[in-house]
């Protein structure tokens, strides 16, 4: 990791991504303590971990990392993200939103709201998403 995407992810940390990416775990806990939730539990758990240092990686749809459609790419994925925007998504975009909308008050918290919404987007559709190196 680059010492401005650190520096970023230290400033980020101390001024809303901590709490962001705590929601993101109790989403995941929350869905693996339901056996059914498993595979959106394992999504929720990965993006916890983007949300909680995301400079210096992106998230990007695994079909374009690997090539090849599977079953969170295609129709089946779909079905999922739609499950997952009714039980948790709108609740995860909502608090990215709204910990932009305070960020970007400030000048120096703009580039911090922009990653956040750049976050409520995948909040709403995480299901096929993969974190990459930037």
């Amino acid at each position: 990791m680059q010492p401005v995407s650190i520096l970023l992810n230290i400033l980020w940390i101390l001024i809303g991504g901590a709490w962001m990416a705590f929601g993101w775990l109790v989403a995941a806990v929350i869905m693996a303590v339901t056996i059914i939730g498993l595979p959106w539990a394992r999504a929720a758990f990965n993006i916890a971990v983007y949300t909680l240092l995301p400079f210096g990686s992106r998230a990007v749809r695994r079909d374009e990392v690997t090539g090849t459609s599977d079953i969170g790419t295609g129709p089946l994925g779909v079905i999922g993200n739609l499950i997952w925007f009714i039980l948790a998504g709108w609740w995860l975009a909502i608090g990215h939103v709204i910990t932009a909308i305070l960020l970007a008050v400030t000048i120096i918290g703009i580039p911090f709201a922009w990653a956040h919404l750049k976050l409520a987007g995948i909040a709403l559709w995480p299901i096929g998403k993969v974190i990459v190196p930037a």
